[in-house]
């Protein structure tokens, strides 16, 4: 078990840290301590008095919680999106015929999906090399 150090020593090493004059771990030397024991020591010192808001509690506490939440939900909704798209990929009947048809740098594709035909076309752009910006 590590050694007690009286609460008095406790202070004036965390104020001797807090004064910056040399590093948390030349002062940890210093003072015979290690440097994660210093850490523990400002830690628990700027909670004690207000400089840093005690471990879990407060806003941000709550907003973390809430940002995992979403993640949580997007990465579902992410993964249901991706079942479904090889789902469909399967039926998926490209039409080339209809490319000349559509213009340069687009393509469709019929996807049958319950009885129903869809046709499917994406367009893009393509820029002629050398032409854009330098």
């Amino acid at each position: 078990m590590p050694k007690a150090f009286p609460p008095e020593f406790r202070r004036d090493v965390v104020a001797v840290a807090r004064k910056g004059e040399a590093s948390t771990a030349q002062v940890a030397r210093d003072f015979g301590v290690s440097e994660s024991c210093l850490a523990r020591w400002l830690r628990i010192a700027d909670r004690e008095d207000g400089l840093a808001a005690p471990a879990g509690h407060g806003h941000d506490d709550t907003e973390v919680r809430e940002l995992r939440r979403r993640n949580k939900l997007l990465e579902q909704e992410n993964e249901i999106l991706r079942r479904a798209t090889a789902y469909f990929a399967r039926d998926v009947l490209p039409l080339p015929s209809l490319s000349p048809r559509i213009g340069l740098g687009a393509s469709a594709w019929a996807l049958r999906y319950d009885g129903v035909l869809l046709l499917v076309m994406i367009h893009f752009v393509v820029s002629p090399r050398g032409s854009g910006g330098g």
